[in-house]
């Protein structure tokens, strides 16, 4: 069963997946944040190659251990909830950055 829950906001957090907060990984204490928040939901995406501000690219190599690689956590929910919480982790990003948009929610769920 499918059901339209209507227009929200999706914000996506970009970041590195060696970032850090208080000696752990920033991505996952994000997610945990955002669990506490109450926020509607969050996935993490881990990527395997990108460009950021001070364009180097970045890329996975089978070859190299200790790898800088983006994180995108993108967060769906209303726009004063997103704009709360991302106040509320603002103190932990040291370096990224966040983008919102419009998009429309369907929800699927069986009985």
């Amino acid at each position: 069963m499918k059901r339209y829950i209507g227009k929200k906001k999706i914000a996506r957090i970009y970041i590195d997946n060696q970032d850090k907060f208080e000696g752990k990984a920033l991505w996952e204490e994000i997610l945990f944040k955002a669990k506490a928040y109450g926020l509607s939901g969050a996935t993490v995406f881990k990527g395997v190659a990108g460009m950021g501000v001070h364009s180097q690219i970045r890329s996975f190599s089978v070859l190299t251990i200790s790898q800088i690689l983006p994180v995108v956590i993108e967060i769906i929910d209303d726009e004063d909830k997103i704009i709360g919480f991302l106040e509320e982790i603002d103190f932990m990003i040291e370096e990224g950055l966040t983008t919102m948009s419009d998009t429309e929610v369907i929800t699927y769920k069986h009985k």
